[in-house]
This record gives C-alpha cells, sequence and structure tokens, in this order.
C-alpha cells in the first residue's frame, strides 16, 4: 500500500497533467529557500560584523570567521527545507489533490478544499514544529549512534503526520482526519519516512511538496478503501 502510494506519486511528478502545479510548486519553493539563504546570510554578518572589527585580531580571524559561518548558513539551510516544505504544500495541496483525484480515481466524489486560511494557519503551525524538531535532530547528531536516523524519525514522523491530514481533510472534519491518522499511525510513519528519504537528496528535495502531497492523497485512498472493506 505504501510502495504503491509512492510509485503512483513518482509517476506522477512529470506528467502533463501535473505541469501547471509542477511549475507553481518548485518556482515557489526556490524563491522562499533563496530568500531564506540571503535572510541567514545577512543575519549572520549582521552578529559576526562587531567582532570582526576588534583590534589586534588575527588575520586569519576573517578566514575562520567565513567559514564557520558558511558551516552554520548550510545547517541553517539544511534545517529550514522541511518546514519550507509543508508551507509550500500547504498552499498547493487541493491543486495537487484535484489532480490526482481526477487523474487517478475518476469513480470516487472529489474532495472538498480545505479553506485557504485555515490551510495557511496549519501551514504555518507546522512550520514551527518542524524546525524545532529539526534543531533536536540536528542536536542529536552528536549523540554516537543516533546520528543521521534522528533526521529521518524526526521528519518521517512530523512530515507523514502532516501530509496525510491535509489529504484526509478533503474528505473529512479534521477532528476525524487527526483519528484516522492516529489509527493508522504505523503506516504513516512509514510513508513519512519515505518523503524524509525524497528530501535528504539534493536538488530532488525540491519537488517534496508535490511528491509528499501526491503521495499521502494515494495513501488516504488506500487507508479509506481498508476502512470501507
Amino acid at each position: 500500500m505504501i510502495l504503491d502510494a509512492a510509485r503512483a506519486a513518482a509517476s506522477r511528478l512529470f506528467s502533463p497533467e501535473f505541469r501547471s502545479v509542477f511549475l507553481k510548486t518548485l518556482g515557489l519553493t526556490l524563491l522562499a529557500l533563496v530568500a531564506f539563504w540571503f535572510g541567514i546570510e545577512s543575519l549572520l554578518e549582521w552578529l559576526a560584523w562587531p567582532w570582526l572589527q576588534g583590534p589586534g585580531l588575527p588575520s586569519w580571524a576573517g578566514w575562520l570567521g567565513a567559514i564557520v559561518a558558511g558551516i552554520l548558513l548550510a545547517m541553517g539551510m539544511a534545517l529550514l527545507v522541511a518546514p519550507v516544505t509543508a508551507v509550500i504544500a500547504g498552499l498547493f495541496l487541493d491543486d495537487i489533490a484535484e489532480v490526482v483525484e481526477r487523474t487517478d480515481y475518476l469513480d470516487d466524489p472529489p474532495g472538498r478544499p480545505v479553506p485557504a486560511l485555515h490551510s495557511l494557519a496549519l501551514a504555518i503551525k507546522f512550520f514551527g514544529v518542524v524546525v524545532l524538531g529539526n534543531i533536536v535532530a540536528l542536536l542529536l547528531l552528536l549523540v554516537p549512534g543516533i546520528n543521521i536516523a534522528a533526521f529521518f524519525i524526526v521528519n518521517g514522523y512530523l512530515l507523514g503526520r502532516e501530509f496525510f491530514e491535509f489529504a484526509a481533510m478533503r474528505f473529512r472534519p479534521e477532528a476525524e482526519a487527526k483519528a484516522l491518522r492516529r489509527k493508522h499511525a504505523g503506516t504513516v510513519f512509514l510513508a513519512g519516512l519515505i518523503i524524509a528519504a525524497f528530501l535528504a537528496v539534493p536538488l530532488l528535495n525540491l519537488l517534496t511538496p508535490l511528491f509528499a502531497a501526491a503521495m499521502m492523497v494515494n495513501l488516504h485512498k488506500a487507508v479509506s478503501a481498508r476502512e470501507k472493506a
């Protein structure tokens, strides 16, 4: 069921039906990440400037500061990819879901779009949760025996939960969507791990909003069919 949902989502990424939403999600994801890049870079320069202007600093201090700033910038961007993905998906989930439902589930009644303000509020709230979760994961990278597994566990849980509930709320109230996700928590978590693996691949991770939303629409359909059986 999970692999079928992932394969179905991957097969749709570059299909003609997805072209419009593909360009919108990719463009906005890139724009958001570029904006964060310059924002973090400016913040680091502002914080470092008083230290680099101190009297008597050795010549290598500037080089060291640049290296540290580069590392912090890379870590900051790695931290933000997941939450940015969640926000972008929240903006375009209904567009993605409508394409999947129209092309793959013609005989099923279409879902109802989640109200825009409610969807945006959920996405912004989740942005903060994922940032905090990834800060914890980043700290756990320093703990022997956990390391990179922390990234997958944190993002697998959070992204799986978020995208599944987004997809489910097109067909059921929010409380019912959350209850369904809890009932199938193991399945949703495993699906979230696939999203986290997708997210970990450079360049490919720019398509995470599209892949994750399409995958969870398919997974919700499969879970709903099992509930009715």
